[in-house]
């Protein structure tokens, strides 16, 4: 089997505010490609390890993409190999050196972004090194760079339809999808303000083109598949200090700083959450969790989608605290995920403890006498990205890891007393899944997927197979069923699909 081909990165950078920020930005080649960092939250105390990260351009390099950059200039014409780094500068212009010293708007931004497109194909594809038909580009974006990629995909007056079919994927850092929070209110529509209100949710529907008023903002309005787009979502609020603090405590704990966990995705795309600021030593673009999900959804051959199918989540045996509770109850589903190997990354992590947990209330799953409903939102628990092609032998399993927990949100009855309480910590369900999958040889085999509870057994050990099933929608799955004395019953449908 040929390897498949590789496109051009382009990368869209974020927001800059102030025109010291701009010229700051304009003066460096990759505009914050280039950041790495040595410092990694590990401990549950929130200890910082020494973790050395290169910087995305730095580690996308040793997987042999090259800048575009010779001679201290930059190569405009002449052809440039497929895999190729390019840095859309759409600020250069805002910068009083190097143009009019004015910002752009989005659209001009992304009017530029098609130009690029088109520009970058004409180079790889020179020289007949690939036929134009077969040219395509990956974008990358950290924060408002996101916005400036969904106009040019989504409003038909910017571009050109010819550079917009070139996309292949999409991958954001922390774009704010939908909108700008700040203290619970969206930044306003007439706060022009350093282009404040590019993050409005009206101004948003204007320059994405979508022409519901009242339409979410996050919507890619069937002009891009959702399934290539992929978000990553920020959850560590603590370690942002642009404006000395304020931001963070104005966007509140549960984001990354600036941008709300809730408003960081595009409808129906996948997405993974990592314990990462919006920006700085502890940012989101340079991580190594950021890496790994980028190269993943960029290379991998493989999508693997996990549900949690709740069977029966019990209440607590104290009679009194029962008939309290009724269906006022809430439940925290906790998750993250691991390859093998990875000692110092998740692909995704969803905790309480980094305010990402998926909250469930009780009435979401049952009815009042118990009854699981019909219509139950089972959690969604994670969308990863795996590449089976690093595999050094031809049947080696694939491994990764899904530590699950479930618990239930105190709750405390006016007649109820300290006793009766439901105790705080204590977990309906807690285990670590070890998953290991032999891919088929033959199109007339299936996938071959163990699983062992590591917190109970040993991983390595002789696995349980998973049975393969089919939901109703015919879509097949591997269920992995789990239980416990409390009287926890679920099934963890995991949902794998080649992907690239």
């Amino acid at each position: 089997m040929s390897p498949r081909p590789r496109y051009p990165i382009i990368y869209v950078r974020g927001y800059a505010m102030t025109k010291t920020e701009i010229t700051e930005t304009t003066s460096t080649p990759y505009m914050g490609l280039e950041y790495g960092s040595t410092k990694s939250r590990q401990a549950w105390n929130g200890a910082v390890r020494k973790v050395f990260f290169e910087s995305p351009i730095v580690r996308l390099m040793k997987l042999g993409y090259t800048d575009i950059y010779q001679d201290g200039l930059q190569l405009e014409t002449g052809r440039i190999p497929p895999e190729s780094i390019v840095i859309h500068r759409y600020y250069d212009v805002a910068d009083p050196d190097f143009g009019t010293g004015k910002a752009p708007t989005i659209e001009q931004a992304a009017q530029g972004l098609s130009d690029l497109i088109l520009r970058v194909r004409d180079q790889v594809c020179r020289d007949g090194q690939m036929k134009a038909e077969d040219f395509r580009v990956y974008l990358v974006a950290h924060s408002m760079g996101g916005l400036v990629c969904r106009c040019f995909l989504q409003n038909e007056a910017v571009g050109t339809r010819e550079a917009r079919r070139m996309v292949d994927k999409v991958f954001t850092y922390a774009t704010p999808h939908n909108g700008i929070e700040m203290a619970g209110l969206n930044v306003p529509g007439f706060f022009e303000l350093w282009d404040m209100n590019n993050f409005d949710r009206d101004r948003m529907r204007d320059y994405l083109a979508i022409k519901g008023k009242k339409a979410p903002a996050n919507s890619l309005d069937g002009k891009f598949d959702p399934a290539r787009f992929f978000c990553l979502v920020g959850t560590n609020s603590k370690d942002y200090d642009v404006a000395k603090g304020a931001s963070r405590m104005l966007a509140g704990e549960l984001s990354d700083g600036l941008v709300r966990i809730s408003n960081a995705y595009v409808d129906g795309a996948p997405r993974a959450h990592v314990h990462r600021s919006h920006s700085g030593a502890h940012g989101i673009v340079n991580s190594e969790e950021g890496f790994q999900n980028l190269t993943r959804f960029l290379f991998g051959d493989l999508r693997v989608e996990g549900v949690l199918q709740v069977e029966d989540l019990p209440l607590p045996p104290i009679g009194a605290v029962r008939k309290l509770l009724g269906t006022r109850v809430g439940y925290y589903f906790e998750v993250a995920v691991a390859t093998r190997g990875a000692l110092d990354f998740d692909l995704t992590r969803r905790t309480i403890a980094n305010n990402s947990a998926i909250l469930r209330q009780r009435s979401d799953l049952f009815d009042e006498n118990g009854a699981l409903l019909q219509t139950a939102k089972h959690p969604f628990l994670f969308s990863v990205f795996m590449d089976t092609s690093k595999r050094p032998e031809k049947r080696k399993e694939m491994m990764f890891s899904v530590q699950l927990a479930v618990s239930m949100l105190t709750y405390m009855g006016e007649e109820s007393s300290v006793d009766q309480h439901y105790v705080p910590g204590e977990y309906l369900f807690r285990d670590t899944l070890v998953i290991s999958a032999i891919p088929p040889l033959t199109p007339d085999e299936s996938w071959r997927v163990g699983y062992v509870l590591s917190d109970t057994g040993w991983s390595g050990a002789e696995d349980t197979i998973a049975e393969s099933k089919k939901d109703p929608q015919g879509r097949p799955y591997v269920a992995i069923p789990l239980q416990n004395e409390k009287g926890f019953r679920a099934t963890l449908r995991l949902y794998g699909t080649p992907w690239g």
